[in-house]
């Protein structure tokens, strides 16, 4: 579904700072896939999904969705192929425009804008419709700016508005990082609930080893721009949050941490 090949990555060639994060680097992910994503700061996740995206470009290597090479596609001709919610919530939308304008954008998203009516009758039905589905009230404020909501609330917007159009892939970049532990909840429960209503291909990094245990089909650890951990099935279903801190932790007294 999505194959990395051989990826290279270098920061700041030819100059005093140049570092590699990725050399040879090869990782996939099978259609319908859930994969939780964990590792230390600086071990590659956020930058591999960087790189799926489109946000940063490799120094060498391959990027291939559905088998179609995209390693040269810039991130806006991808983002119509691949769906993201990013760590901050302010991100994924918006804020001068309210909620309805926000769902009307992301409806369009790939599509030619016309010179008609953006929300007519029918749409905005559907837009309450899809919206009173997340149950946290948002259908009572649909004309009112985004800006005007609580983390939580526009977290839920972004995940929603990401796959409202047909998505091959859709990355998680910690989004629940930054929401208190009961709308973190909240927000996961959600994820998971539109991940398997509309079967998506999913990658989640995320820092909280629970979550990482709890939820998809298949956890990864990275250290060093490596997959240190890969576990499916029945290996990751008897997986506990103790067995991936004890490995956490001693990668992390090798490193001198």
């Amino acid at each position: 579904m999505i194959e990395l090949r051989s990826i290279d990555k270098i920061f700041n060639i030819g100059t005093a700072n140049e570092s590699q994060l990725f050399s040879d680097f090869s990782f996939s992910v099978k259609r319908g896939e859930f994969v939780s994503v964990v590792g230390s700061n600086g071990s590659g996740k956020t930058t591999m999904l960087n790189i799926i995206s489109g946000t940063l470009p490799v120094s060498g290597g391959e990027i291939l969705l559905d088998g179609c090479d995209i390693t040269n596609q810039p991130e806006h001709v991808r983002s119509r192929r691949i769906g993201r919610v990013f760590q901050d919530p302010s991100v994924g939308t918006v804020p001068s425009m309210t909620i309805i304008e926000n769902l009307s954008l992301a409806e369009n998203k790939g599509k030619p804008y016309l010179l008609d009516f953006a929300v007519n009758r029918r749409k905005r039905a559907m837009f309450c419709d899809t919206v009173e589905q997340l149950g946290l009230g948002l259908e009572d404020k649909m004309d009112i700016p985004v800006g005007l909501l609580s983390g939580g609330q526009r977290q839920a917007l972004s995940l929603l508005m990401s796959t409202m159009t047909p998505i091959d892939l859709l990355l998680l970049d910690e989004h629940t990082a930054a929401l208190d532990p009961r709308t973190a909840e909240t927000i996961m429960q959600l994820t998971n609930q539109i991940v398997r209503e509309k079967q998506l291909t999913v990658i989640m990094v995320t820092h909280n080893l629970r979550y990482a245990v709890e939820y998809g089909s298949r956890l990864i650890m990275m250290d060093k721009g490596k997959v240190v951990i890969d576990k499916s099935g029945e290996d990751k279903a008897h997986t506990t949050v103790d067995d991936i801190l004890s490995i956490f932790n001693s990668i992390s007294i090798e490193c001198g941490n």
